[in-house]
């Protein structure tokens, strides 16, 4: 699943800058559109998963990309189980591959590059490890299941 950047947040007022069809939502309405509440949104912004623009008043503003970030970090923790601690690691790794990826573009020094590409292969190689720990984690519960499935077979049979 490609995750989201992250977009540098920006001063404005409501509707002052269309970010989308919609433009910039306060955190109630886009609570209300993703099914969360307020206060796991600004919970995961302390944890600086999320950074949104602020209005002249303070208010918390999200844009179309701040927003398909909260369905990515839903889809991590609620489809795929990974815990806050690694979803902030995986959007954390995607956000540094975006910036090396503009990096390598900006840079012809073959050595620039070949440091870029040493950095995108060690966060690839912690992805990877993260995708097998959990899929071995899975395999382990659903071997458990089917064990227990087993032995409940073997007692109605018995019956």
């Amino acid at each position: 699943m490609p995750l989201p950047t992250r977009q540098a947040p920006q001063r404005s007022e409501p509707g002052q800058t269309a970010s989308g069809p919609a433009g910039p939502r306060r955190i109630h309405e886009v609570a209300a559109e993703l099914g969360l509440t307020a206060r796991a949104i600004r919970y995961y912004e302390q944890m600086g998963l999320l950074r949104p623009a602020r209005s002249g008043g303070a208010y918390r503003l999200y844009d179309e990309s701040d927003v398909e970030r909260l369905r990515a970090i839903q889809a991590l923790r609620d489809d795929a189980g990974f815990s806050l601690a690694d979803i902030s690691q995986l959007l954390a790794d995607q956000d540094a591959a975006n910036d090396d990826r503009a990096a390598y573009d900006a840079t012809a020094d073959p050595a620039e590059r070949r440091r870029l590409l040493a950095d995108a292969l060690a966060r690839e190689g912690r992805h990877v490890a993260l995708l097998r720990d959990k899929v071995a984690r899975l395999a382990a519960m659903l071997e458990a299941a089917e064990e227990r499935r087993a032995r409940l077979r073997a007692k109605a049979a018995e019956l």
